[in-house]
């Protein structure tokens, strides 16, 4: 790999930003803000829900697309050829990712929102809350895996190989494990809808990630790109995200005044989920022997959820007033938190693995 991918990852994720570290405050802060808008001002956020287009709110595409396509245009598709580099941790990461980690999240979800707090949510409500768990389980990674590969000392170049991968496999895969696990739960949702909203939050930001990464390099240069352009464009992924979740929270205001514990009894599985992903891919990367500076990265993105895109499909395919948009968003409350443990536990760990 090129000192320039290596270099691109470590200035992004050279510690976290405001926003990063002090995220769940934020998202927190976001919640109590669209509660208050939804309960004092409910035209605003009516008003805005007016601007659809075959059932896809505008305001909320144009924020979602605000919020990934900057993580798109980081990634470097040339990287990918890197497969070949140490196979044993693309391997780890890969499996862990798409045949274990969707589907222990459904079935972690399903025991404690079905089973264990079935006296405390409403069927119908739970279902929702699934989906939408369903929905992070589903989604690979998000962009602050480069943050946590940095706090790890993981090997930079090696963590943009394994996202690249993960983004390109996300295309076809994504919307047949939703698919599957939704129906597996008796929560339908035509294929119909789910293509649409993998075109519109996958293909068409990866694609305009791409080609805007291709022809802004080929005009002014990696170094340009890397220290100018991506700095500049590096606000907009937060800023978007806290305003969608501001509309979210305006609609969702009644469900969490009504219902505040189901936050808590939301964040229970996707909690029990992280931990244990994390222990499944770092362990099994100990038992093979890899590299502490790829094993360490490589479970955090195992364990890790790109959130923006679960938010995005679970307003797509649910609404903004579903169940299934608000679990999403608990895991947005979580992620950081959560990822902050496990970067204590690797660093902690570091001479069992090889250096």
């Amino acid at each position: 790999m090129s000192s320039n991918a290596e270099t691109t990852i470590e200035d992004s994720g050279g510690g976290m930003d405001l926003f990063g570290k002090y995220l769940s405050i934020w998202v927190a802060l976001a919640i109590i803000a669209g509660v208050t808008l939804g309960q004092l001002a409910p035209a605003v956020p009516e008003t805005l829900s007016r601007f659809e287009y075959a059932q896809v709110s505008i305001p909320i595409a144009i924020l979602i697309w605000a919020m990934i396509f900057p993580m798109m245009a980081q990634i470097d598709f040339s990287a990918v050829v890197g497969v070949r580099k140490e196979p044993k941790g693309l391997a780890i990461t890969t499996i862990a990712n798409w045949l274990i980690k969707p589907f222990t999240m459904f079935a972690i979800a399903w025991f404690f929102l079905m089973v264990v707090f079935e006296p405390l949510i409403a069927p119908g409500l739970a279902s929702e809350y699934l989906a939408g768990a369903i929905l992070l389980g589903a989604a690979p990674c998000t962009a602050m895996v480069f943050v946590w590969s940095y706090l790890t000392k993981g090997d930079a170049a090696y963590t943009l190989v394994q996202v690249s991968l993960n983004d390109i496999i996300m295309l076809f895969a994504f919307a047949p494990v939703v698919v599957f696990l939704l129906g597996i739960s008796d929560i339908q949702v035509p294929w119909n809808t789910v293509i649409l909203s993998v075109v519109l939050y996958i293909v068409i930001p990866l694609t305009a990630g791409y080609l805007t990464r291709r022809v802004l390099i080929a005009k002014r240069g990696q170094d340009w790109y890397d220290e100018v352009f991506m700095k500049r464009l590096g606000p907009v992924t937060p800023a978007a995200l806290i305003f969608t979740l501001v509309l979210l929270f305006a609609f969702q205001g009644d469900v969490i005044l009504n219902n505040p514990l189901h936050i808590v009894l939301i964040a229970v599985p996707l909690i029990v989920q992280t931990f244990l992903i994390f222990f499944l891919a770092y362990g099994w990367a100990r038992l093979w022997n890899v590299r502490h500076c790829i094993a360490a990265p490589g479970a955090m993105i195992s364990a890790s959820n790109f959130f923006e895109l679960a938010v995005a499909d679970a307003i797509a395919l649910f609404g903004l007033q579903s169940g299934a948009a608000l679990a999403t968003v608990v895991g947005v409350l979580v992620e950081v938190p959560l990822m902050l443990v496990l970067v204590r536990i690797a660093n902690q760990t570091r001479g069992r693995f090889p250096a």
